[in-house]
């Protein structure tokens, strides 16, 4: 997939990205790149990925999301993972993934609500989600 076909929308001062349903390792590592990329170039303060049309996944694919959320909080900013679906949260879970302190959101909706509604400027976690 070429990196054209990435796409990483910026809302206010969020990035938005959808995961493609099935990505393969180079997709996985140039929408790491592209992300941190336009993080630097928009100064954004949030980042949702979109995994809701991901299906499974593997380990490449689950540390490189994981080291994307940390390396984008290094540059300052916050990530969601929004939209995992039951099989992928019990593959995540067999592989023994560990999110660390990055939140889940069901949805890009509530992903949203979470970053733009906190009171401190989206450092805090959403307690209705």
């Amino acid at each position: 997939m070429a990196s054209t076909e990435l796409s990483v929308v910026k809302v206010y001062d969020i990035l938005l990205v959808t995961v493609p349903a099935d990505p393969d390792d180079e997709t996985i590592s140039l929408l790491q790149d592209k992300v941190l990329k336009t993080m630097e170039t928009y100064e954004a303060k949030g980042l949702i990925l979109d995994i809701s049309i991901v299906m499974t996944f593997d380990s490449f694919f689950a540390r490189t999301i994981v080291e994307t959320a940390q390396m984008f909080k290094l540059m300052g900013g916050r990530t969601i993972i929004a939209g995992m679906q039951p099989d992928v949260a019990i593959t995540a879970t067999q592989l023994g993934l560990t999110l660390g302190n990055i939140q889940t959101a069901l949805d890009v909706d509530r992903a949203l609500k979470i970053l733009t509604n906190s009171s401190d400027g989206g450092y805090t976690h959403d307690r209705n989600t």
